[in-house]
Formats: C-alpha cells, sequence, structure tokens
C-alpha cells in the first residue's frame, strides 16, 4: 500500500499490515507513534538521551509483537505508553538505586528558573514541577494532563484502578499548582488570567 495512502489507516490496522510485510505501515506507524512516545519518555525522565533510546526499545518491542497482536483486546497506544511508562521506571530506579516507593516526598518549595523567553520560562517550569513529583503522580498528570488520556487508558497503562488514577492526577495537580504558585509573576501569569 502507499506511504501517503496509510494517513487514515487506524494504529492496529498498520501494525497487522506490518506483521504482513508491508514496509510502509511500519514507516506510517513509526512517524505517528516516535514523536508521542519520545515525549512521554522526555517528560518522564528529563533527559532527552534517555528517553531517545527508551522510545526506540519501545518501537523495537512493538515491532517484536506485531506478528502476535490481537486486536480488539487493547489499544495499541495504551500498550505502548505502558511499555514506555515501565522502561522509564526501570531507568530511572536504576539511576536513583532505590524502589520508588521509598522515595520521599518532595519539599513545597518552588525551584528558580533561568530568564529565558516566557514559554520556555513555563515548561521549564512545568518540567522541573513535574521532576518534584513522586513518579506514579508525575506519571498520571503527564498521560492525563499533556499526552490527554482518559482515565481508563491511564490504568491500563499503568496497572491501578480508576480510582487511583484520579488520586494520583489530583494530588500530583495540586503539588503541581503549589509548587508554581510563588511564581505567577515571574512566568506571566496573573489573578486575571
Amino acid at each position: 500500500m502507499p506511504f501517503n495512502a496509510l494517513s487514515d489507516v487506524p494504529d492496529e490496522a498498520l501494525l497487522v499490515l506490518f506483521a504482513n510485510g508491508d514496509a510502509a505501515a511500519a514507516q506510517a506507524l513509526t512517524l505517528r507513534l516516535t514523536p508521542r512516545v519520545l515525549g512521554f519518555a522526555v517528560r518522564l525522565l528529563n533527559d532527552h538521551a534517555e528517553a531517545e533510546d527508551v522510545a526506540q526499545e519501545a518501537m523495537l518491542r512493538l515491532w517484536k509483537i506485531a506478528p502476535e497482536w490481537r486486536q480488539n483486546e487493547a489499544k495499541l497506544t495504551t500498550w505502548l505508553y505502558r511499555v514506555v511508562s515501565n522502561l522509564c521506571t526501570d531507568r530511572l530506579r536504576k539511576k536513583r538505586g532505590v524502589g520508588l516507593d521509598q522515595i520521599v516526598e518532595p519539599s513545597d518549595d518552588a525551584p528558580g528558573a533561568a530568564a529565558v523567553m516566557q514559554t520556555k520560562s513555563r515548561v521549564k517550569a512545568l518540567q522541573g514541577a513535574l521532576e518534584q513529583l513522586p513518579e506514579r503522580q508525575k506519571t498520571a498528570v503527564i498521560l492525563r494532563h499533556i499526552e490527554g488520556l482518559k482515565n481508563p487508558e491511564i490504568a491500563q497503562i499503568m496497572d491501578i484502578g480508576i480510582e487511583a488514577v484520579e488520586s494520583l492526577t489530583a494530588r500530583g495537580k495540586r503539588a503541581l499548582a503549589t509548587l508554581l504558585l510563588g511564581r505567577k509573576d515571574e512566568l506571566g501569569f496573573t489573578d486575571d488570567g
């Protein structure tokens, strides 16, 4: 199938086409999913080089499971986000040398930001605040509010209940608000909006 004809083909169908030897389907799926996977990994790890390795590993795992993929069992992106989340968690555990459950909740003082353009300052400030959240809160907040996934999908990715997702995202949002509260003027936010 020609590459340009694949833009409207669902992810799962592209994976099946790839499993049947369609190289254009693999290219289309790679171009569609890699930026999302990489962005998610960068947000979780705050390290672009590590995130590239994770994204590459996640996509390799996707290609390996392609022949066994069973449509309608799970959404492809849900499966892929879960793989990325697990790979990132493994890397963070190795880097820290302790289990994620043993990490103490961060303090509430907001980090200072470099004097850069306002948009970059906001992104940097948000990333810095996300880094201070416990990993599970950070993952839930990123999946919900940055990646735009729904709670049931997040529950599948994180292998937890929907109520746990709601709790993690609510606590994460409160912590982010507290961390960024003292920086409204610096980041160009006013009480009006």
